[in-house]
Parts: C-alpha cells; sequence; structure tokens
C-alpha cells in the first residue's frame, strides 16, 4: 500500500500543475495537452502514426509491458508506442507536468483517485466515442470508470476488498473457519476476540482495519448507503459511520486486535510485516490481488473470504475495483490507433497471456478465462473467488468525486484518534464527515 501522506502532497502538486497548464492553454493557441473546450481534432489514421504510453510500476511491469508494445506493433506495423513509464512516487507529477505543457500521453493510466478530476479539466476522451469495445467486461467495473456521463477510464484489471485468513491459526487456535456466504459482522466480532483469547500469546484474531476506507464503503452499501453520493458529496449518514467505527472499538475491548500503538506500528510495514504475513493474526482485510505476496510473506496458504453482513442485509455491499484504467488524450492526434491499443491491451488473449495478473486480473472475463491455468496458484485463487462474486455484486460504487486523493489520509487520521480513545465512535464519525466534505466540496 502506498503512503496516503505521500499521495496527498502529490495530489495537491498535481492539482496546481494541472490549475497552472488550463489556464496558461487558454491564453494561447496551438495543441493543448490540457483540453481546450472544444471536441478534439477528429481525424481518419492513414499510414505510420506514433501515439504514446503513459504507466507507472516496478521493473518486471516495465519489462512485461514492452513484451506487450512489441506484440502489438508486430500485429499493427503502421503504430509505434513510445513507452513513458516512471514509479508511482513520481508518476503523477510527471503526467501534470506533461499535461500543463501541452504535451498528454495518448494513452494514460488513471488512478481512481484521480479519474474525476482530468475528466472534468477535459484532459481525457470519453471512450465509449472512440469505439474502444467494452463487451466483456462486467457493467458494474464499466460503471467505476464513468463520470458525468461519459466513460473516461477502462479497468485494466479487478480486484475486491476481502478478507484474507490463515487457515492454520483458526486450528490453532480450535476456532472454526466461518462460512463466509452466511456470517453476519457480529459473528466476525465474536470470532476475532475467540481467536485471541485460545491463541498462543501474541497472536490476534484480526488487524486494525479502520484506516481503509473500502471497509466502510462496503458496510454503507450493505445498507443501502455509499461512501460517495452519485451528486459527488457524501452518501452515508453519520450514524451509520458511528456503527462502524463501533465495530473496532468492540474488537478493541475484546482483545481481537492488537492495541492502538502495535496497530499503528503493524500497519506502517506493509503487507509483508502484517499479521498474516509475520503468522501472528488470523485475519485482515486486504485487496484479493494481495494474496500472492501476503502469503508468499506468510511462507504457506491463504484463504480469501468474503466480507460480513454479505447475507444479513437487504443487499451485497462488495464490489469490483480496477486495479487501474486505461484513459485517451482528449487531444491526442491519432485517436483511432489509441483506440486500436487500448482495445488491445483489454481484448487479446495474446496480451492478456503476457499481462496476466500483474496490472490487476483482466477485466475482460474471456481473457480472464483463458489465462486462468497460467496463473500463480495464488492468482488462481483470486480469479475463482472474483468468479464466485459475479452473481452477487450488485453495482459498483460511483466514481470518487474531485477531492477523493485527500480522504485516504483523513480516514487515517481519524480513526488513529478513534482507537486511541481520542474521539468516540460518533465524534470521530462527525469529525470525518466534516473533513471529506471540506476536501470534496460537499
Amino acid at each position: 500500500m502506498k503512503s496516503s501522506t505521500r499521495s496527498t502532497r502529490t495530489w495537491l502538486r498535481v492539482g496546481a500543475l494541472l490549475a497552472a497548464g488550463t489556464l496558461a492553454l487558454s491564453a494561447c493557441s496551438g495543441d493543448s495537452g490540457a483540453a481546450p473546450d472544444d471536441d478534439p481534432v477528429e481525424t481518419t489514421d492513414s499510414g505510420p502514426v506514433e501515439i504514446r504510453f503513459s504507466w507507472w510500476g516496478s521493473d518486471t511491469r516495465h519489462e512485461t509491458t514492452q513484451q506487450v508494445i512489441d506484440l502489438f506493433e508486430e500485429k499493427n506495423p503502421d503504430i509505434t508506442v513510445v513507452p513513458d513509464f516512471t514509479d508511482w512516487g513520481g508518476y503523477w507529477d510527471k503526467l501534470a507536468t506533461t499535461v500543463a505543457g501541452g504535451d498528454t500521453p495518448d494513452v494514460i493510466t488513471q488512478e481512481e483517485r484521480y479519474l474525476a478530476d482530468y475528466a472534468a479539466r477535459g484532459v481525457i476522451a470519453d471512450l465509449g466515442e472512440l469505439g474502444v469495445d467494452t463487451s466483456k467486461i462486467d457493467e458494474s467495473v464499466l460503471e467505476s470508470g464513468t463520470t458525468e456521463g461519459g466513460l473516461y477510464g477502462v479497468a485494466t484489471g479487478v480486484n475486491a476488498y476481502s478478507i484474507i485468513a490463515d487457515p492454520a491459526i483458526f486450528e490453532q487456535a480450535g476456532v472454526e473457519m466461518p462460512d463466509d456466504t452466511t456470517w453476519t459482522w457480529d459473528d466476525f466480532v465474536e470470532i476475532a476476540n475467540e481467536i485471541s483469547a485460545k491463541a498462543p500469546e501474541g497472536v490476534y484474531g484480526v488487524q486494525e482495519f479502520g484506516g481503509n476506507e473500502a471497509g466502510f464503503n462496503i458496510f454503507a452499501r450493505q445498507h443501502g448507503q455509499s461512501l460517495y453520493g452519485e451528486d459527488g458529496g457524501v452518501g452515508y449518514d453519520d450514524e451509520l459511520l458511528a456503527e462502524w467505527n463501533q465495530i473496532t472499538m468492540d474488537l478493541i475491548e475484546g482483545g481481537g486486535q492488537p492495541d492502538p500503538a502495535r496497530s499503528i506500528e503493524i500497519a506502517e510495514g506493509g503487507p509483508e510485516q502484517s499479521l498474516l504475513g509475520t503468522n501472528t493474526g488470523a485475519m485482515g482485510f486486504w485487496w484479493s490481488n494481495q494474496l500472492p505476496a501476503i502469503s508468499s510473506a506468510a511462507g504457506r496458504d491463504l484463504q480469501l473470504l468474503r466480507v460480513p453482513g454479505e447475507s444479513e442485509f437487504d443487499r451485497t455491499g462488495m464490489y469490483f475495483k480496477p486495479a487501474m484504467y486505461y484513459s485517451i488524450s482528449k487531444t491526442t492526434e491519432h485517436p483511432e490507433a489509441a483506440a486500436k491499443f487500448v482495445n488491445f491491451l483489454l481484448n487479446d488473449p495474446e496480451a492478456g497471456a503476457l499481462i496476466l495478473a500483474d496490472r490487476g486480473l483482466p477485466a475482460n472475463t474471456d481473457v480472464r478465462e483463458a489465462i486462468q491455468a497460467d496463473l500463480e496458484p495464488a492468482d488462481q485463487q483470486s480469479a475463482e473467488f472474483l468468479a464466485g462474486l459475479e452473481t452477487e455484486i450488485v453495482d459498483g460504487p460511483p466514481v470518487p468525486p474531485e477531492g477523493a486523493a485527500d480522504v485516504p489520509e483523513i480516514t487515517t487520521r481519524v480513526n488513529t484518534e478513534l482507537i486511541f480513545g481520542r474521539l468516540s465512535p460518533a465524534d470521530a464519525a462527525s469529525q470525518f464527515t466534516s473533513e471529506v466534505e471540506a476536501a470534496i466540496g460537499g
């Protein structure tokens, strides 16, 4: 997981650079990376063209992506794809700078917290108008990239916020693994507290999880609410958030999770130093694509479980989250070539065989099925887990509004005040809502 504080600082710089670019470009003529008010020039690509593709990631991702580009160019000899990559820490500053300078990449890798802002500023195009084929992508996944009536990002791949459990610790504590199709939030608290009581000293039922807003989003959706509303404001009431906060306090009181100071220390260590990764916890809330890394750190097989409460209320709350998105510049000179490349990344089985689960499990369900046998065991379990959710997931949450990049830091900070007892569940809910509304202008 990336530092929330660093993400906030980065987004402040991104917003400033985009704003500066928009002002500068409105005062001059010529090519605009930050998109003027008029529609992009509609051209028909003919003859050799060159497009640029930006992404972030590790050296392994860069090497894999270059193989994918080579394959695309082999199949489309009239199109050259120029790679433009960096690590996560420098990606958003670099992208904002190039946009402000009128040199926007043709195909852009996006992240959900930034998508709405780039769309609102007119940087990225409506993919539906460019003919990108999304017929094999789940409708709820497409909704996650749709804002202001347009599809501004299409998921590279998907995962789900879930519980990862260690069956060995359940057995060690003499506690049965839960039936994740029926367990309730009360069951979850009871099981976590029981494991902490029966397991050896220093082994806990669950890792502290209130610092990630995805958990509350699922809880809210189970109750017919949502972290964000369709109108761009908050989509829940404070009473429900206070109820969610109380679950954490019940676990602290019952011993189901570590003491606050220990919880903060564990959270700073990342997945590999988590309770599950160090064989000192039975459960943790993680994204399903983190199963391989945590299993590797643990040195044993772990199991994905549905979040509690999925059968407890009138509807389910879990959803498919895009690992990242592909977007296309609104001012690209080669929209047909850019759309063809995005189609290839999403829908070509040979491309999928190279990418595998590097950008999340493929959003195209046919490609996901085709590559499943080639995945590592933990990724295979993730694929099977997601397939089992397909008939249960009702919809996707709204795209996070402008300003949502600040919310992870707010969540972590307010939750810290809660677990140390400096705020009550109700007061923590009120403060969180006030700060989130200020951040998103809601």
